[in-house]
């Protein structure tokens, strides 16, 4: 992309990710509900390891911090919040478990997101949010908000956010959002077959445990063989090592789940993670479309209504009340068409940053790759020493010291 020179460029983001990542690193845990007088009410604690600090947030305290952090940056990526989803009855459902798990996980790669964007990183909305232990953070945070403005107000280079930008800036964005737009939806298929892999390393690790009861049920029956069975001998000795395999049957089940936790916690939330920053973007896109260039062009219609009515003013009698009115409406709409101007290219002077941070992240993909590698290498491992660990112990059901099966 075409930049201004180095000593002006100040629309070059010069972060890496890596860089990025380590700004701060936040756990979101969920800590035991309160019973509030008809529901129960989930709470959070929230631990910046970059201010060392342990706070606690409800979901409406992120509520109201998404709030304010979208309207201070509004032509910024803000992530979007999981939604809160009334709950009609206690958590004891596997659904509502679920649902409040995922909740969680969404409020920490938010807040992540938030913590590590190199605009959000040092602004005191996410100082506080993350630091302030008083007993009202959602009207500190308001308050903040109302002290400080928007963006707009408070960058130093907002109003001259046109003289940075490259003559082709429309096309640059079109490419570059067809191109973000074909990531997103490959990175949404690999979720969606990730999240599959681990689903499957679950009921693998139900169906192991399940098996190995069978077995342990199967050993545990005492009824004798009729004695027309020949081999009422070999099957009371098959029933004790029926009965014992359960316990390397729970074993085997137990490294099961483990994989599948670490393919959900290392794999899929990466991709989630990835995955609700490319999403912020799409939303960003939408609000510059929809959002000041909507407003932009409602100004200029209503500007062109008004010298149309100061045309037919000067053409028929008037009161000269009513025509200094006019008057003085027609400047103020030039004033705020200016302003809206000037924050039309702030937003692309905005885009075109947000654009260039969305590239930064995209070596998450060998993060992503390795984790996956890493998980089922480990994963493998674990499961297959466990498995020639139990293959000795068959010998006595093959009627062999070493385990082989016989052939039929």
């Amino acid at each position: 992309m075409r930049m201004q020179p180095a000593q002006d460029d100040v629309l070059t983001l010069s972060h890496t990710m890596d860089k990025l990542l380590s700004q701060d690193r936040i756990q979101v845990e969920l800590i035991p509900e309160k019973k509030g007088l008809f529901l129960k009410h989930v709470e959070y604690q929230v631990t910046s390891q970059r201010y060392k600090i342990s706070v606690y947030r409800r979901y409406s305290d992120f509520d109201v911090f998404h709030e304010v952090l979208l309207q201070r940056f509004a032509y910024r990526v803000v992530p979007a919040m999981p939604p809160k989803r009334m709950l009609k009855g206690v958590l004891t459902s596997v659904s509502e478990r679920e649902f409040i798990e995922g909740r969680r996980r969404a409020l920490g790669r938010f807040i992540n997101l938030v913590a590590r964007h190199p605009f959000f990183a040092e602004d005191e909305l996410v100082k506080t949010f993350l630091t302030f232990n008083g007993s009202d953070v959602q009207s500190k945070l308001r308050e903040i908000y109302k002290k400080m403005g928007d963006e707009f107000i408070t960058n130093r280079i907002a109003t001259q956010a046109k003289d940075y930008l490259p003559g082709d800036i429309q096309a640059q964005f079109m490419t570059s959002r067809e191109l973000i737009r074909n990531i997103h939806t490959s990175f949404q298929r690999l979720r969606d077959r990730a999240e599959k892999m681990a689903e499957r390393s679950k009921e693998n690790a139900t169906d192991l445990l399940m098996f190995g009861r069978e077995l342990s049920t199967l050993g545990s029956d005492g009824s004798s063989l009729p004695s027309l069975a020949s081999s009422q001998s070999t099957w009371r000795t098959l029933r004790k090592s029926l009965k014992s395999l359960s316990v390397e049957f729970a074993v085997l089940s137990d490294k099961a789940a483990q994989q599948g936790r670490r393919e959900e916690d290392d794999v899929v939330e990466k991709l989630n993670l990835f995955l609700d920053l490319l999403q912020s973007y799409r939303d960003l896109c939408e609000r510059h479309e929809k959002g000041v260039l909507h407003e932009h062009q409602r100004a200029l219609h209503k500007y062109s209504v008004m010298k149309r009515q100061m045309m037919s003013a000067t053409v028929q009698p008037k009161e000269q009340a009513s025509v200094e009115q006019l008057e003085s409406r027609i400047v103020q709409q030039e004033n705020a068409i200016q302003t809206m101007e000037l924050r039309n290219y702030f937003s692309l002077f905005c885009l075109h940053q947000e654009t260039q941070l969305i590239f930064i992240y995209l070596p998450i993909t060998s993060h992503i790759l390795g984790a996956f590698v890493n998980s089922q290498v480990q994963g493998h491992k674990e499961m297959g020493e466990v498995w020639n660990e139990l293959q000795p112990k068959l010998g006595c059901l093959f009627g062999g010291s070493n385990g082989l099966k016989p052939q039929f």
